[in-house]
């Protein structure tokens, strides 16, 4: 029998009768993988929570607990969803590589961890906006942020560096690592408790495979070489897997995202952006647009320098995206239902016409 206290489950409810609990540790198309107490099985979704689930995003995800329909001959079967205590979600833009969007929906990548490895490497590729746009998702989602600043053999001096991201986001933890000589990696020791679960997120070529196998102490993950030119990688994680390390902590992979899109982040990006926010309180007018009224405190934090120009057009550029896919998501939720209505109304009087 294997103890689900391992692997992070809170029994907060009883199962119903003829069910077990579970967590997922792997999916890969409709196919799942669930670890339960009596050990690793295959699972799908049963037919019924096909009608009860009401958004694609309330299908089970890797790190989400679950009830199953145990069967020890064939492939079980998940009943019942249960309630995520975090969520790490992307805006997934449908029909965006045909050159238009046909719809905004929301991807759900990864759930119920406790904290966000934001991976980002010391090379040509390390951008500081990217990582606080990952901050602002991370803050979102429910749980604790930590940045790794990876191929730190490979850069003379980190601590220029270390400083542009201790400068933009001062309460959060940051550790430069390098997975080829292991420095560093004891720092992270304090994150990876057991029963804790992390979650991987970065580019692709930034070193999250590199890292899990290195914490695993094995191969768990291909490496794949990053192009010289512009420092990035393949894809090398296909599909999303929960790991379980030597430690007892879990590690959730997942593919490496070139695109970070804001969904519904207006949480996350006031707790990252608290003091833009609270200068809004102290200006003259309540609807001041902060750009040439008077008595505007965030140009006047500008003026004196006690707001820096760069944080304040960080803050209006995710503003800007985060708005844009909220309103187009609207937008197309409402158009979509006009339309099922229109075509459930011409069927009736289709239907009308019969004899």
């Amino acid at each position: 029998m294997i103890d689900l206290k391992q692997y992070g489950y809170i029994e907060a409810e009883t199962p119903p009768i003829g069910l077990i609990p579970g967590r997922v540790t792997e999916l890969q198309r409709d196919q799942y993988t669930v670890i339960t107490e009596q050990g690793e099985v295959t699972a799908v979704l049963k037919g019924a929570f096909y009608h009860t689930a009401g958004t694609r995003e309330d299908f089970p995800c890797v790190g989400d607990f679950v009830f199953l329909q145990y069967n020890e001959n064939g492939a079980s079967r998940i009943a019942e969803l249960l309630p995520r205590r975090s969520k790490f979600s992307r805006a997934d833009y449908s029909g965006h590589a045909a050159g238009y969007v046909k719809t905004i929906l929301e991807q759900v990548v990864a759930t119920n961890f406790d904290y966000v490895f934001i991976v980002s490497s010391l090379n040509w590729d390390f951008k500081v906006s990217r990582i606080m746009r990952y901050l602002t998702q991370t803050r979102q989602s429910g749980g604790e942020p930590v940045v790794i600043l990876t191929k730190a053999d490979l850069v003379p001096d980190i601590s220029a560096p270390l400083a542009e991201v201790q400068k933009i986001a001062p309460d959060v933890p940051v550790h430069a690592v390098s997975s080829h000589t292991g420095s560093g990696l004891d720092g992270l020791s304090e994150y990876l408790q057991p029963g804790k679960t992390v979650v991987f997120l970065g580019m692709s070529g930034v070193g999250k495979s590199s890292l899990l196998n290195a914490l695993m102490n094995q191969v768990v993950t291909t490496v794949k070489a990053i192009r010289e030119a512009d420092s990035r990688g393949r894809h090398t994680t296909t599909h999303r897997q929960l790991f379980m390390l030597p430690s007892g902590a879990m590690v959730i992979d997942t593919p490496g995202m070139r695109e970070l899109g804001l969904f519904g982040a207006d949480d996350g990006i006031s707790a990252g952006f608290n003091d833009v926010e609270e200068l809004f309180t102290q200006c003259h007018f309540n609807d001041c647009r902060h750009r040439t009224e008077p008595g505007c405190a965030v140009l006047a934090a500008l003026a004196d320098g006690s707001l820096a120009p760069e944080h304040w057009e960080h803050y209006l550029m995710q503003k800007r995206e985060n708005r844009f896919v909220d309103n187009k998501s609207g937008y197309l939720r409402d158009k979509r239902a006009l339309q099922k209505s229109i075509a459930v109304q011409h069927k009736g009087k289709k239907g009308g016409y019969k004899k």
